[in-house]
């Protein structure tokens, strides 16, 4: 597990080239981020550690991190308008349930990194 000194800016362009189709049924050219938070706040979540965090919406729950006292949601740009987050508290199996295996390993595997099943 990494801390925040790794390049954030660096693993959100990572994060972005790593979406998909196959890491999010939502997925699209156009908006590469919808979908993918869930099993974007699981792999961070093994990254950096931390705690998974969601807000609710009207849609469905959107899960997203808070490492060192920082909220950190590498998938806001779904979003037309900032949302009003909520910071409830969540675990990883409520975050695998916005997700599945499939997508998961599929998001470890373009980024090489292990799953951590």
């Amino acid at each position: 597990m990494v801390h925040l000194n790794v390049d954030l800016e660096q693993f959100a362009k990572r994060l972005a080239s790593a979406w998909s189709r196959e890491t999010s049924s939502l997925w699209s050219s156009d908006n590469p981020a919808r979908g993918q938070c869930g099993v974007t706040s699981l792999v961070v979540h093994d990254v950096f550690g931390g705690r998974i965090l969601k807000t609710l919406l009207p849609q469905r729950p959107h899960f997203y991190n808070l490492i060192e006292g920082r909220r950190l949601d590498f998938t806001s740009s779904q979003f037309d308008v900032p949302i009003d987050y909520l910071d409830l508290p969540s675990d990883r199996q409520e975050a695998m349930t916005d997700t599945n295996p499939f997508q998961y390993r599929a998001l470890c595997s373009r980024l090489g990194l292990p799953v951590n099943d």
